[in-house]
């Protein structure tokens, strides 16, 4: 007798003949004497356990049946047309896939719950996330002396910002940067410095009272002590301006002074025209310095006094003054120039300078005049031997000799006498022959007879008495 199978409205589903197994539904329904049905009831039971588990839908399947999909790990129910989860949220670092309409997702990675309305996911809260920390408005209850206030606290970055009350009270327990009082309306936190940026259209009063503020909180500027910008004004503190733009004043703005790269230009911007620094010298004005735009030059009126170094890289020029003085023992040229020719030129009249200079190549003095310039002989050069240091400056030995191998003489004196003991004229060579002849008391003759054992050529001396 055939099986009809009803749901739990009595509505049959399907009817099943003896001895066959009829697969209309997601289940392996059999009919009466069918062979082997212990292994399909037993499957049919696993798949109600796990709830059909699987990658894919069960086929057939009837309204209110479960399904636990797996490729989202959501248990899911079929409602007659799809299958929809059951309830609760899906924690994962990336949005669930085919979502429906009223889905609950957390984002595991930012602590974030969103919905989906059917066509896209929206933030539930919190608006920040985990890694952003605490920001945003919270509502929060203080107590006071007056009560509990309650009051909307602005976090950023896991930080209060700001206070926004009703009403002005001290909190029992002192609240870091707003210590000691919350103020009715918004209450930045002090130690933040915090300031409110933007364009106000109106204030709800200025203290424009003359004397002292007449507000309690002394931080309470009045209105006098602001700087004019529309007229002439005057500042008792310190005018800083913290940018790099500077400062221009003139009514063409002639006189600028920027900054750039932390260093410092004041300019004169107007064409052709002077830059002025003036001093009161009793009761007189004068120009000391002027640097002037025509010519980019600098005037100077006075005497100039400098401590440190002078370094000029161009030429020296003067007007007036002929003669220049320094003060110090010593005139140093060519610091740091390197090993060349240096020393002092005089230019005359015809251009052919005479110079006294160093010769760096031969390490020694020079002077001369119209490129021509010879050693300038010190001690130091001069030698006694003139014989063993040849061209060089002779001077007397310690013992008052000069030693030399040849003398040429454009003047000499008179002849040798014998009775000439004082006289200091040098003789000439011939003048000593000459003398020769009375050596000995006789006269000496000369002959060019060889002696026996001479060699053509050789001279000698015969006495003759």
């Amino acid at each position: 007798m055939p099986y009809t199978i009803n749901k739990t409205n009595n509505d049959p589903i399907v009817v099943i003949t003896d001895g066959t197994v009829d697969n209309t539904t997601s289940l392996s329904l059999f009919g009466k004497s069918y062979s082997g049905f212990g292994e399909l009831l037993n499957e049919d039971l696993v798949k109600l356990l796990e709830n059909s588990a699987y990658t894919s839908a069960p086929v057939a399947p009837l309204r209110g049946e479960l399904w636990f999909d797996v490729n989202t790990n959501i248990l899911k129910v079929y409602d007659g047309s799809s299958f929809k989860p059951v309830g609760g949220s899906k924690s994962a670092s990336a949005a669930p896939g085919s979502p429906a309409a009223g889905d609950l997702w957390t984002d595991s990675d930012d602590g974030q719950l969103y919905v989906y309305t059917g066509g896209a996911w929206k933030l539930v809260g919190p608006v920040y996330t985990s890694g952003q920390t605490q920001s945003g408005w919270l509502i929060e209850t203080l107590a006071s002396a007056g009560g509990n206030k309650v009051v909307s606290s602005m976090y950023a970055g896991g930080i209060r910002v700001c206070i926004l009350s009703k009403e002005t009270f001290d909190p029992t327990v002192t609240q870091s940067g707003f210590d000691p009082t919350i103020y009715s309306g918004l209450t930045l936190n002090s130690t933040l410095g915090a300031v409110f940026e933007g364009t106000n259209t109106q204030a709800s009063y200025v203290n424009v009272a003359s004397g002292t503020a007449v507000n309690s909180n002394t931080s309470l500027i009045r209105g006098a002590d602001f700087v004019r910008a529309d007229e002439s004004d005057d500042m008792l503190g310190q005018l800083t301006i913290d940018s790099d733009l500077g400062l221009r004043i003139g009514d063409a703005q002639e006189l600028t002074v920027t900054v750039s790269s932390n260093n410092v230009t004041v300019a004169q911007t107007s064409l052709d025209k002077n830059l002025k620094f003036t001093v009161n010298d009793g009761g007189v004005t004068k120009t000391p310095l002027q640097l002037t735009g025509a010519d980019g030059g600098i005037d100077m009126v006075g005497d100039l006094t400098i401590t440190g170094n002078l370094n000029v890289s161009g030429a020296y020029n003067y007007t007036e003054s002929e003669i220049v003085q320094h003060a110090d023992a010593f005139l140093k040229v060519n610091v740091g120039g390197g090993d060349i020719d240096a020393g002092l030129i005089v230019e005359t009249p015809d251009t052919n300078d005479a110079r006294l200079f160093w010769d760096q190549s031969e390490d020694y003095w020079t002077a001369g005049y119209n490129n021509s310039y010879s050693q300038v002989i010190r001690i130091a050069d001069a030698v006694a031997d003139g014989n063993a240091a040849k061209e060089k400056v002779l001077k007397t030995s310690a013992a008052g000799l000069v030693t030399v191998t040849n003398v040429s003489l454009a003047a000499v004196g008179s002849a040798i006498t014998t009775g000439d003991t004082s006289s200091v004229s040098v003789p000439t060579i011939g003048q000593v022959a000459t003398f020769g002849n009375l050596w000995g008391g006789s006269a000496k003759t000369v002959t060019t007879n060889d002696p026996t054992g001479g060699v053509d050529g050789d001279i000698h001396f015969k006495y003759v008495n």
